[in-house]
């Protein structure tokens, strides 16, 4: 789409052209407006070197390394071509490699980047603290992240799908700039740069999305993490007692250790919850409903043989069934805690086993 001259009362349409048309260098020319001008791809944005390489073992460099002011490293990967190439592919292993950047060597890139022949790192360290509002380096709060700008004439839909499914799948802070150049007809040279990815009306809206997914993939995780040892501990306390479940493996996703119990579509399950885990006969057959009620007409005697009540769950509209007993205590319980909760799960399991396995395997 073309911008438009408005002078003299009317509407004069300048059309797009292409760097290459222009004889315009993707180094020389257009990496190089924009190193001096960086603000025009985002404000608040220190460069702190231009084809930065500084690692062994790889002749790949960086377009532009910069500094945003939250202490964050930005890799500015620019195509002056339409096209993109795997902009984002080499931008996301530049990202990799420069991730562990110490606040010492930012400084070390940029003295050398103002005066290659004397640089000044003590003057560097003190415009990156400048920068950054800080009164001395803080190596823990520099680099957290690295984030990425993609700028170019246009963004095929390949590098576009991909942009969007890192940024809102992984979080990865990536941006997509669109640099277009117009020849005016007095011979001047207009650059229009506009963000595509995110738009700016969004933007705002998606750092919220992107917080909240933020925190529910840390949440994911050290779920995962508490019930991977939540289990272990669990699996370790039954073995000495019970072989009911030895040498199964959790689904620790669904928080279920689970073994068959007499009858296909039957299992026995441990399930582990935050704070309130239970001791199950699950069925999952479409006649499970009617054997459930089945064992239902000996219930006295299967909750005195159990030595407690039991939980016989049918829903409407569900096929699954179930028999259970609630247990206080989950893998959010403080882990001191754990060893006690095994020991109330493991004693729950064995009389369940012991009250249902051979009356479920006697159903007809």
């Amino acid at each position: 789409m073309p911008i438009y001259d408005a002078s003299a009362g009317t509407l004069t349409p300048i059309p797009a052209t292409s760097f290459a048309t222009l004889g315009m260098k993707e180094r020389a020319d257009l990496q190089r407006l924009l190193a001096h001008h960086i603000e025009a791809l985002e404000d608040g944005l220190l460069v702190l070197a231009e084809e930065f390489g500084d690692w062994a073992d790889s002749s790949r460099r960086i377009d532009l390394l910069c500094l945003d002011s939250s202490a964050n490293l930005v890799v500015v990967e620019l195509k002056r071509d339409e096209s993109g190439g795997h902009m984002e592919l080499q931008a996301l292993r530049y990202a990799a490699m420069v991730s562990a950047m110490t606040f010492e060597q930012a400084a070390q890139a940029l003295a050398r980047y103002r005066n290659p022949a004397a640089p000044d790192p003590a003057a560097a360290k003190a415009a990156i603290l400048a920068h950054l509002g800080w009164t001395e380096p803080d190596e823990e709060a520099f680099a957290q992240e690295t984030r990425i700008i993609l700028a170019a004439v246009d963004f095929g839909k390949e590098i576009t799908t991909t942009v969007l499914w890192l940024r809102e799948g992984y979080g990865l802070d990536i941006r997509c700039i669109r640099l277009r150049p117009h020849r005016m007809p007095d011979g001047r040279l207009l650059l229009d740069i506009q963000p595509l990815i995110p738009l700016p009306e969004a933007a705002e809206f998606q750092t919220q999305i992107g917080a909240k997914q933020a925190a529910e993939r840390k949440e994911r995780g050290e779920r995962s993490r508490l019930l991977e040892r939540f289990f272990a501990g669990l699996m370790d306390s039954a073995r000495t007692r019970t072989p009911l479940h030895a040498e199964r493996t959790p689904y620790v996703a669904l928080g279920v250790l689970s073994r068959a119990i007499g009858k296909a579509g039957a299992s026995i399950n441990y399930v582990v919850g935050r704070l309130q885990s239970r001791v199950e006969v699950l069925f999952q057959r479409d006649d499970g409903k009617d054997l459930l009620r089945q064992l239902s007409q000996d219930r006295a005697a299967i909750e005195a043989e159990f030595g407690a009540p039991l939980v016989w769950e049918e829903k409407e509209g569900v096929r699954q069934c179930r028999i259970y007993q609630e247990i206080e205590g989950g893998y959010r319980s403080p882990e001191a805690e754990w060893p006690a909760i095994h020991q109330r799960l493991v004693d729950a399991m064995i009389r369940l086993d012991a009250a249902l396995r051979q009356r479920i395997a006697a159903l007809p």
